[in-house]
């Protein structure tokens, strides 16, 4: 940073830049009146979108930040001691960086010196632009910030006499406001926005206006263009058919590109709080695809979006579903058994359905399971069971008073939990600084949101977040069968993500503790979707493996394995070995040309569906 300070008077505005500047104060205005007029017809109309006040329960969290911070009064105290030194050390710096090297020379005698520059005190990507960096007013916002931050959550680490939930409550929810509260998202205190406010005569903001309004039309934040993705046009591309249709779902067949395939096929439960084609989202990153290319037939469960019709459904349907499923395929292709995968809260499900196949001695329909990201034991289950108490219970009843939870409800909620990356950041990027929607098909996925029946929705928060009541033999009852998952002994390949928010490592491992089968756990590199959406030809992030009898996750760690790229090879390597047989791929095994016929091109109207 230098050490000039040299201040210039900027010159009075030409008439041109005054009317420039007043178009865009009443072009600004015009928009906020309009915007408010369609508010108005469509709550004349009663089509009012979904009112986004009602994803701020976390805000619940942080009213109690005064309570909270009123048992803490030794923390406290330590804390300003820490305050104190801190902003003495940080204060001197900056009084060091800006002072003249004249004025140095006279308080302190002999030649001018040179100015001190601010200390590199503390480091955050939020600041990384030179910007935050070159001057010394908003390097001393940056850093006074962080510095504050640090002290605020070291404070409520020092807290005593509050049970643990209670303070991580405290935590997540003081976090949340300290990054709402970063000076990154405010206008006059981010000096890239200032730069481009004076670059584009201020149509960033018109723009980042503009962008604001469509978002609080629709009731949810914009991550990507809009319109760049289009399913089975440029996402979701993968050829085959719906073959089989429910109420609840629809089965798609993908077509072989092998001429002879493995006999036992594979059936894939995705999540129903999202769309299907997270595993299909372009050829490049298809986890569909490149499976049909190893020779493995390849059956997708597409489940419908919940609507008014969907009031009944509870858990007991989905586990229902996936049995009809496995049952559809295996009288499909006459095979004794399938492979079957199940994502996130599908391959919880999805051992719910072992079990209790394992309970009605029906075991052998299911020849090896595989959880991405799944969860069995909640003891552990991270940030999300911070959302799980009577506030939020009593919310999902609001909220679901037509008989299903709008979809944007949980694509907040999942926002909240990396607030930083997928709020704030595009606060900024989109609002402030006005920049154009990326074309990015991640993105596009992550906002394609379902809506999750609101009985069944409430039934999981409770049973599984709050009471922890899979995890326990015989407490939950399933079709009228109390299930125990220690019977499950179908081999199982258990996938966990490194640096997983939604689905922790921690939690994830706990499954192998559950199951009785042997069982291979591998540990990815990235996160909940990253980590699973990992193809080889990527060249991505590593995982970890452990070939010895390990106890506990302690253990696998500290004798693991790493292997740079993707661990889809081995997957596909541990699934051959199960069942190694292939056959020729035609008759049955081409979609529409079995006993099935087809009902539509794949990806099916389901997941078209809003």
């Amino acid at each position: 940073m230098s050490g000039d300070t040299e201040l210039t008077t900027p010159g009075l505005p030409t008439l041109e830049e005054m009317q420039h500047w007043t178009w865009v104060v009443g072009r600004a205005q015009q928009m906020m009146l309009e915007h408010a007029a369609t508010m108005a017809q469509q709550t004349m109309a009663q089509q009012t979108p979904m009112d986004m006040s009602a994803f701020t329960s976390p805000q619940a969290l942080q009213a109690r930040l005064p309570a909270w911070m009123g048992s803490m009064p030794q923390a406290m105290l330590d804390a300003q001691a820490d305050m104190w030194r801190d902003g003495m050390t940080l204060w001197q710096g900056f009084i060091g960086a800006m002072t003249p090297p004249a004025m140095l020379a006279q308080n302190e005698g002999g030649p001018p010196k040179t100015p001190g520059s601010v200390p590199e005190l503390r480091t955050d990507r939020r600041f990384a632009a030179r910007q935050w960096h070159d001057n010394p007013v908003y390097a001393l916002i940056q850093q006074s910030y962080l510095m504050v931050s640090e002290q605020m959550l070291r404070v409520a680490d020092r807290v005593d006499g509050l049970e643990p939930r209670q303070k991580e409550k405290m935590r997540f929810a003081l976090k949340g406001l300290l990054d709402a509260s970063s000076p990154a998202n405010f206008a006059m205190t981010n000096p890239l926005v200032l730069e481009k406010m004076v670059e584009s005569k201020g149509e960033n903001l018109l723009k980042g206006l503009e962008h604001m309004l469509g978002d609080m039309r629709k009731g949810q934040l914009t991550h990507t263009d809009p319109d760049a993705f289009e399913l089975g046009r440029n996402i979701a591309m993968t050829p085959g058919k719906v073959v089989y249709e429910t109420p609840l779902f629809q089965l798609i067949q993908y077509a072989p590109t092998t001429d002879d395939v493995l006999e036992i096929p594979l059936v894939i439960f995705p999540p129903w709080i999202n769309r299907f084609y997270i595993l299909d989202l372009n050829p490049q990153k298809s986890f569909v695809r490149w499976a049909t290319e190893q020779g493995i037939t390849v059956f997708m469960v597409s489940w419908k979006s919940a609507d008014e019709s969907m009031a009944e459904i509870i858990w007991d349907d989905y586990v229902k579903a996936q049995i009809e499923a496995i049952d559809v395929v295996r009288d499909l292709l006459s095979v004794p058994h399938v492979h079957t995968i199940g994502y996130c809260v599908a391959g919880t499900t999805l051992a719910a359905t072992l079990a209790l196949l394992a309970k009605r001695g029906e075991a052998e329909r299911v020849k090896s399971v595989t959880f991405f990201t799944a969860q069995v034991d909640f003891e552990k289950a991270g940030d999300l069971t911070l959302f799980v108490d009577d506030e939020q219970l009593k919310l999902v009843d609001q909220l679901g008073a037509k008989g299903f939870l709008d979809g944007r409800y949980m694509a907040a909620t999942f926002n909240l939990l990396r607030g930083r990356d997928l709020i704030w950041n595009y606060v900024i990027n989109n609002y402030l600084l006005g920049e154009d929607y990326p074309p990015f098909d991640l993105l596009h996925w992550n906002g394609d949101t379902t809506n999750l029946p609101a009985k069944w929705h409430k039934s999981y928060l409770k049973d599984l977040y709050r009471d922890n009541r899979l995890a326990q033999p015989g407490s939950m009852v399933v079709d009228g069968t109390p299930i125990d998952l220690r019977l499950i002994e179908t081999p199982a390949y258990v996938q966990a993500g490194k640096e997983d928010h939604i689905a922790p490592l921690e939690s994830v491992w706990r499954l192998t503790d559950h199951l009785s089968g042997p069982t291979r756990f591998v540990l990815a590199g990235s996160g909940h979707i990253a980590g699973v959406v990992n193809p080889p030809s990527m060249q991505k992030y590593q995982y970890w493996t452990n070939e010895d009898e390990v106890n506990g996750l302690e253990h696998f760690i500290a004798g693991a394995t790493e292997t740079k790229g993707s661990w889809w090879p081995d997957w596909a390597a541990w699934l051959k070995v199960h069942a190694p047989k292939t056959i020729a791929a035609k008759g049955a095994r081409v979609p529409g040309k079995g006993k099935l016929k087809a009902i539509e091109d794949a990806p099916g109207r389901y997941v078209k569906q809003r």
